[in-house]
């Protein structure tokens, strides 16, 4: 097997001491700020069994893309004066993804624990309808 310069533990690691983290009690009560905007990056099978209410979705092999103004898939909800905070099931993508944007120029913040203990801690989920 080849050995790696650096694990993917090492990468997340890596970003998490250089970004933002936002405990869930913390976005909990975000929630109602309209000054917040909550961004999904997990795929759709994992935000079709739920998701934070109200929370945008953008799948993380597109994101550095929607953000970018230049790029043909921008989407003007990151050009908006917000707060966006990041997540995905357990916090190592969302890490990965803020520490990219914030190389890009691009502020942002992401879920630490993410959403795998949402639930457990008060949030609440929407659960899409099939026909959704």
């Amino acid at each position: 097997m080849k050995k790696l310069k650096k694990n993917a533990a090492t990468l997340v690691a890596e970003a998490r001491a250089r970004i933002e983290e936002v405990e869930t009690p913390d976005l909990i009560a975000m929630l109602d700020d309209p000054s917040v905007v909550v961004v999904d990056i997990r795929d759709p099978r994992e935000r079709a069994r739920g998701h934070i209410p109200g929370s945008f979705h953008a799948p993380r092999g597109m994101v550095e893309f929607w953000v970018d103004p230049e790029s043909p898939y921008f989407k003007p909800i990151f050009g908006e004066d917000k707060k966006f905070v990041f997540h995905c099931a357990s916090g190592w993508r969302s890490a990965l993804t803020v520490a990219q944007l914030q190389d890009m120029g691009f502020e942002a913040a992401h879920l630490r624990e993410g959403f795998s203990t949402w639930a457990k801690q008060g949030g609440p989920v929407t659960i899409p309808d099939k026909d959704d």
